[in-house]
């Protein structure tokens, strides 16, 4: 391992799922790679010793990316450690599925307080250091359905549909900067989520799937990794869909 770091990377929502995978992605011996995780202290630390024992080199940082206080002092905290963010993954979120109709209030609260203020959150915390270091990246993770919508997922869609026009709007914001924000809407994934499905409804989600199969994490990561990497220093302000065809 050298002590020498050319890039520092944040993923959020990091300890498992699609998140640990961008993390393992971005990993590499002059890379810093912070695992960032809510509650899942342990499971992060996992991520971490994971990326160490592939030469990499990592470090767990627990903040809720919908308080803005504790965002502001987790990046000034990253700030002291490592002079600043290179790259930031937005990739925490939540989803609390029901129609309409039944939605309570909090519900919307809590989906959009995660999802869309703290992917603001935190990109306004990140670009204050991105601002003074070369080739900055922001990478914000969508959803198909915020594309297309989906009955009994209206908050959510939402809260990915507003990921959409704030990816575009701070890409012109900074391309000044040189610094590029993408977003990466996938389709459905092969998680934990997934695999707690019946069969039956696993049957009905890929009938809508012209590929006939869910994406592996890894699959997400590829994506984000190349978004993040200088082959992609001419891509900034879309929102590139990895969703098997089922929504073109």
């Amino acid at each position: 391992m050298t002590d020498t770091i050319d890039r520092v990377v944040l993923v959020t929502g990091a300890s498992r799922g699609i998140g640990k995978s961008i993390a393992l992605a971005l990993s590499n011996e002059t890379s810093m790679v912070y695992v960032n995780y809510q509650k899942s202290a342990s499971i992060a630390q996992e991520v971490v010793s994971e990326i160490k024992a592939n030469g990499g080199q990592a470090k767990a940082i627990g903040f809720d990316v919908s308080d803005l206080n504790s965002v502001k002092e987790s990046f000034e905290q990253m700030a002291k450690e490592s002079k600043g963010i290179d790259v930031l993954v937005n990739n925490a979120g939540v989803s609390i599925d029901g129609l309409v109709l039944r939605a309570k209030e909090a519900d919307w609260q809590k989906v959009i307080d995660v999802n869309l203020k703290g992917a603001f959150y935190c990109a306004q915390a990140a670009l204050k250091t991105m601002l003074k270091r070369p080739n900055g990246r922001i990478v914000f993770l969508s959803s198909v359905v915020g594309q297309m919508g989906n009955a009994g997922q209206a908050i959510y869609a939402a809260s990915k549909a507003g990921i959409h026009g704030l990816t575009k709007s701070i890409a012109k914001e900074v391309a000044s900067r040189n610094i590029t924000v993408n977003a990466v809407a996938p389709g459905f994934v092969r998680t934990e989520m997934t695999d707690n499905l019946t069969e039956d409804q696993k049957q009905t989600l890929l009938r809508h799937i012209p590929l006939q199969r869910y994406a592996e994490p890894e699959e997400i990561a590829s994506i984000v990794k190349f978004l993040v990497s200088t082959k992609a220093s001419y891509v900034t302000g879309q929102v590139i869909a990895v969703n098997g065809g089922m929504y073109l």
